[in-house]
């Protein structure tokens, strides 16, 4: 399958990790639109329309109206008319036990623990946009 033309949504506060993979993903031949904060990253998915969405979970707190971290973010993608459609791909340094639940209940696809391994990251943005498979 071709990564080529394929959008992805990369929402995280970290800029070396922003950054990092944003780095790996354009080198896979994805179209990569960062956002560095919730507010970002929601207009983001609603301007740009992602094929997927890389997203951290624990943002440092807004100065704006709406204080957004991955869950909130999370529940207004489903609200939208394609959210569900999107596949989310959770990144996270809490404890995975703490917060699977959570996320997939809210939709996330799948969940990597931080340090991410980048291989195991790309493996599964192209099994979840190929052709084959239909996101939950």
């Amino acid at each position: 399958m071709s990564t080529l033309n394929k959008k992805i949504l990369l929402v995280d506060d970290d800029a070396v990790v922003l950054k990092a993979l944003s780095i790996k993903l354009k080198g896979a031949g994805y179209e990569v639109i960062a956002a560095a904060d919730g507010t970002k990253a929601v207009t983001a998915a609603r301007s740009d329309k992602p094929d997927a969405i890389v997203l951290d979970l624990n943002f440092p707190d807004d100065f704006g109206t709406v204080a957004w971290d991955g869950y909130r973010i999370m529940e207004w993608l489903n609200r939208l008319d394609n959210g569900t459609k999107t596949p989310i791909i959770v990144i996270s340094s809490s404890d995975r036990q703490k917060v699977e639940t959570r996320v997939r209940a809210l939709g996330a696809v799948a969940f990597f623990q931080k340090p991410v391994n980048t291989a195991e990251l790309e493996a599964e943005l192209q099994r979840l946009l190929s052709a084959e498979v239909v996101a939950v």
